[in-house]
């Protein structure tokens, strides 16, 4: 008997350039609230976006990354695709309820540690992709460990702080996405670097 024929799976386009575009533009604009840039504005633009962009459509482009075999960018964009929108939901139907402004700080404080956590691997494991990708999440790592500081403390001035760092992270990662942008458009020749690994890859 002959084996029955598989179907060839067809890749998906690189869906990295969507999650890193999701994932800055929403961090751009929670980090500038968390600055106190937004002093103008009511200081939620980031909510909506963090249910639509940086929820949907990166959880969306983790799932692609699962269908070309990317285990860390499936990884990290499912991961971070469900923390914006745990954090909308947190935000729309948890912290309303709060006792106090205390209890919801610390919310956000062990809310970002338990990231800080999982990033802290995913930090380790991107020194084997590339100088961009490991500068977005040197960036997060130190965002995410300055905020959940400061939530903790209740101190705004550390939440601040982590605000500046956190523009930073959302900066190298809309770099990090226009690189795969430049990379996927068919004879675009303004390619721009991302850097080679810094850890060798196994043989």
């Amino acid at each position: 008997m002959t084996e029955e024929a598989r179907p060839v799976l067809t890749p998906a386009a690189d869906p990295a350039p969507l999650g890193l575009a999701a994932f800055a533009l929403t961090t751009f604009l929670l980090s500038a609230a968390n600055a106190n840039w937004m002093t103008a504005a009511t200081g939620s633009a980031w909510l909506g976006y963090a249910l639509a962009y940086g929820g949907v459509c990166q959880l969306l482009a983790g799932m692609w990354e699962f269908k070309n075999r990317n285990v860390f960018g499936a990884t990290a964009f499912s991961t971070y695709g469900g923390f914006w929108i745990g954090l909308f939901l947190w935000v729309q139907f948890v912290a309303p309820h709060a006792a106090s402004a205390s209890a919801a700080d610390h919310d956000l404080g062990w809310i970002l540690l338990a990231f800080a956590i999982f990033n802290t691997y995913m930090l380790i494991m991107s020194l084997a992709v590339s100088i961009a990708v490991f500068a977005v999440f040197l960036t997060l790592e130190i965002t995410e460990i300055v905020l959940f500081i400061g939530n903790f403390a209740g101190n705004t001035s550390i939440v601040h702080i982590g605000g500046y760092i956190g523009v930073i992270t959302a900066l190298a990662a809309w770099y990090t996405s226009a690189a795969g942008v430049s990379a996927g458009v068919a004879g675009n020749r303004v390619l721009l670097p991302v850097g080679r690994p810094l850890l060798s890859t196994r043989a």
